[in-house]
């Protein structure tokens, strides 16, 4: 194999890309939790190229046109380099929010592949995409074998073990190299970081009280809070919030008991991810002792998935992965609205009283 160079990332840990002549070798180092060794995978930018293919997982010949995704935080990263119009198939089509990609499935050019890890491994198969990319976060690895000996390639998408917010908006770069658009990718990421740095500063160079902040809903009598090294806690440090559940470590989710929450921010001043209610009424309803808390009290509650597609896909659940600026602004304009005078939020929106 002639001579690799990598072309280092910024922030993300979990894969790396190696420039050959006229090809490239992507390494995902981190594609679920835990040890495992690295998947290599040979992207061939030249047809005519010979080479030792052996100890691949996957081999893919550019130009491709036809591919399965099963994660809707891929959706975007297809919008962005401008080939929407490449999705052949994608389990439960109602979760996709994209404007462009909803107009494809409209058109019948999408096919739907069942829902969740079920995905119809037959349909993918008979599909006979170009590759399909799976998350990791379902049961799809069970799926690697059968679409191997079917010499469908398939390649393992890590992002949400990344907990740097820049880290999971790097792996457009990663799909960019298996679509033969990097160069546009490396472009679409730069600018996604400029505005989320631009945002950072705003904080990090101003001294203020910090608004304290509580998180989370119930479900049958147990607080559910994101852990203190998560993604989303992360960015809410970012943004100058006091997270008042930053004694609970871990990366996914914490469970609490309502007591807990209550003795711990019942004082807090914003209320951040308050599920899917529609109004402070819908909440009191489901639960009469959210209204103990100050932060309901004086209407400064805020959810993330009010914010849907014309079939009920979460927007933020779609994009938020590739533009955490968006949502670090919208932080930024909850907790301190005089420093974005002419923001409007993009995902969240505030519960009113009905």
């Amino acid at each position: 194999m002639s001579e690799l160079q990598e072309i280092p990332n910024q922030y993300a840990k979990g894969f790396a890309v190696f420039q050959g002549e006229g090809f490239k070798v992507i390494e995902v180092k981190q594609a679920f939790p835990g040890e495992h060794e690295p998947f290599r995978y040979l992207v061939l930018e030249k047809a005519d190229l010979e080479m030792d293919k052996s100890g691949f997982a996957a081999v893919i010949y550019l130009p491709i046109s036809k591919i399965v995704m099963t994660s809707t935080t891929h959706i975007p990263h297809l919008d962005y380099l401008g080939v929407s119009g490449f999705l052949a198939g994608f389990p439960n089509l109602d979760l996709i929010s994209s404007i462009a990609t909803r107009t494809l499935i409209d058109a019948g050019k999408v096919m739907d592949l069942g829902s969740g890890a079920q995905a119809n491994i037959e349909k993918i198969i008979d599909l006979e995409p170009d590759w399909v990319m799976i998350s990791t976060l379902g049961d799809d690895l069970k799926n690697l074998e059968i679409l191997k000996e079917a010499k469908i390639p398939a390649f393992l998408n890590g992002e949400y073990v990344e907990q740097h917010p820049l880290g999971r908006a790097e792996w457009i770069k990663f799909t960019g190299a298996l679509l033969g658009k990097f160069e546009e990718a490396k472009k679409v990421f730069k600018d996604i970081e400029a505005n989320y740095l631009e945002a950072e500063k705003l904080i990090s160079g101003s001294k203020f009280d910090k608004p304290k902040v509580m998180a989370g809903v119930m479900y049958k009598d147990i607080w559910y809070v994101p852990g203190s090294d998560s993604w989303g806690a992360r960015l809410l440090e970012t943004a100058g919030g006091d997270y008042l559940f930053k004694e609970q470590k871990g990366t996914g989710s914490v469970q609490l008991s309502y007591e807990y929450v209550l003795e711990n921010a019942q004082e807090a001043d914003f209320w951040l991810g308050a599920s899917d209610f529609k109004s402070l009424a819908d909440m009191k309803n489901a639960d009469p002792r959210y209204a103990h808390f100050h932060a309901f009290q004086n209407g400064n509650v805020f959810t993330y998935t009010s914010k849907k597609g014309p079939t009920g896909g979460i927007e933020y659940f779609e994009l938020g992965y590739l533009r955490p600026d968006l949502i670090l602004q919208d932080l930024i304009k909850i907790l301190y609205p005089e420093l974005l005078p002419e923001y409007s939020l993009y995902f969240y929106g505030q519960l009113n009283e009905k």
